[in-house]
């Protein structure tokens, strides 16, 4: 017998969001970082409107620099600083044990093929279901990128946008954020290389 159809359900209350390496260093190399920067700013926003955790990470700071400031990450949980890709560093093993309610981890950021690959496949591994942000993650390379996307895929991950996370965390146009979130996705989101590979 097939193995059922992951649905990919997604609820604010068993929801973490995992921003990955978005760091100053990174931006003259990686494709469309500008435009990742831009639909990232919106999945931050939303985490703190629907009071969803945000972790963070940041790849070997001391020589790549700080998080972008066009990101607020004043209300994560933590920004941890790692030199392993994958975010699943101990703190964020612990923050998860943390919540054992959580099923489903909004993963983005920088780069697709390496630290977005290895903790997506981490996460799995967990039996947590990883919902990759396809229009906030990039890497230096679009082949990368997209076979990225191809392997996780193969692997159990949805690979999904921003929009997709945004309207199904809210449910219903009657959820008391709505306007709110809302006024985030008023400007459809940047391409940013995606459509005719996809």
């Amino acid at each position: 017998m097939a193995a059922p159809t992951k649905l990919g359900n997604l609820a604010g209350d068993s929801t973490l969001f995992f921003l990955c390496d978005m760091q100053e260093k990174f931006k003259p190399a990686i494709q469309f970082f500008t435009e990742i920067v831009e639909v990232a700013k919106r999945l931050t926003e939303t985490s703190r409107i629907l009071e969803i955790p945000l972790i963070v990470t940041e790849q070997y700071p001391k020589g790549l620099g700080s998080t972008v400031p066009e990101l607020d990450i004043k209300h994560a949980v933590g920004v941890f600083p790692k030199t392993k890709f994958s975010m699943l560093l101990p703190p964020v093993e612990e923050e998860l044990q943390r919540r054992p309610n959580v099923k489903a981890v909004v993963l983005f950021g920088i780069e697709a093929h390496v630290c977005v690959q290895q903790t997506a496949l981490d996460l799995l591994a967990k039996g947590l279901d990883v919902h990759v942000v396809a229009d906030a993650c990039s890497s230096r390379s679009m082949m990368d990128r997209q076979f990225a996307y191809k392997r996780l895929r193969q692997a159990g991950a949805i690979i999904t946008t921003s929009e997709a996370v945004i309207f199904q965390l809210l449910g219903d146009s009657k959820h008391p954020k709505f306007k709110e979130v809302q006024a985030l996705v008023k400007t459809v989101a940047p391409v940013s290389g995606l459509a005719p590979n996809l």
